[in-house]
């Protein structure tokens, strides 16, 4: 651990500006496009039904279920084989595991409750169906075959009206937060997957780390996951949404820099270093990789909104 003086001598460092710049302005700049952005509303039924019309709402439940608990268990043995606690969440990687394992226990929650509300609201309609059926029947027993047929018609009205009250209400707070998580973590899980396969595996493995199957399987399962769950949600991806993104990056390179004022003398990835005239090089790297990340995963779903209902026009429900 570094001393009081040499830890104020590596802060005098003429790379700690420009790399600080690096880090507040596309956190300013994330800040502004947050508060003048106005997506489009969202609808409380795409959070918790399926894109594809013949798949039951809870089937959607039973998959964010079950890579909720795949997750944790993972995030668990990666705790336990390392044995150090808290400080696992010292790693990007660890952030970003752990966020999408909060986005699918919202999810999950959320799908839950849905599957609750269509569940009612189809006993409903059944009991309201057949009581006004049953009471015209026994009202009058000779109405002709017209009149009944205008009855008829008139529960269908009722059906139709309950489900056009589910599909057009709006998404409340949680059903928000729900959508920038997922749009979050689909930006971190890219970074953290590019950054470890195309850099960190190939030049750094030796020095800083060793592969194993339980940090192969974090750095993959991570975005194998949110793909399936992007194949089966109707969640939209407003691209304005890469700020939080940006910010959920800052805040953890400001928390690494805490850290290390504090007197960590380690860094988790060595591109964090400030001792290399190379750092704010590496830092604007780090901070342009973040768009072709965000926009590879904005891309895929506007793919799948583009061609899947060409594909399949009779199963495939576009998201809003």
């Amino acid at each position: 651990m570094a001393t009081g003086e040499e830890g104020l001598d590596y802060w005098m460092r003429w790379q700690v500006l420009p790399c600080a710049l690096i880090i507040v302005a596309p956190a300013a700049a994330a800040v502004v496009v947050i508060a003048r952005s106005r997506g489009e509303a969202l609808r409380d039924v795409d959070l918790w039904v399926p894109c594809w019309r013949k798949v039951h709402p809870l089937w959607l439940l039973g998959y964010r279920g079950l890579v909720f608990l795949a997750m944790s268990w993972l995030l668990y043995r990666m705790i336990v084989l390392y044995g150090r606690g808290i400080t696992v969440f010292y790693f990007y990687t660890q952030w970003t595991f752990a966020l999408v394992i909060i986005y699918f226990a919202i999810a999950t929650l959320i799908s839950a409750h849905g599957c609750w509300i269509y569940s009612k609201q189809q006993s409903t309609e059944d009991e309201e169906a057949s009581g006004f059926l049953k009471s015209e029947f026994e009202q009058d027993r000779h109405a002709t075959l017209t009149f009944r047929k205008n009855k008829n018609t008139d529960v269908i009205r009722l059906k139709s009206h309950h489900e056009q009250e589910v599909t057009e209400k709006r998404a409340g707070f949680w059903g928000y937060a729900m959508q920038i998580v997922y749009q979050t973590s689909a930006g971190a899980a890219v970074l953290t997957d590019v950054v470890f396969w195309g850099l960190l595996v190939p030049f750094l493995s030796s020095e800083h780390f060793s592969l194993n199957l339980i940090m192969g399987c974090m750095h993959s399962l991570n975005a194998i996951f949110l793909l399936l769950e992007t194949a089966l949600n109707n969640l939209s991806f407003p691209a304005f949404r890469m700020a939080y993104f940006v910010l959920w990056s800052c805040a953890y390179v400001i928390f690494q820099w805490v850290l290390h004022a504090c007197g960590f003398s380690w860094w988790p990835y060595p591109f964090l270093e400030l001792a290399t005239p190379w750092a704010p090089l590496w830092y604007f790297c780090m901070a342009l990789i973040h768009i072709p990340c965000y926009a590879l995963y904005w891309l895929i779903v506007k793919a799948k909104n583009t061609f899947l209902p060409k594909v399949f026009p009779d199963a495939f429900v576009r998201s809003s």
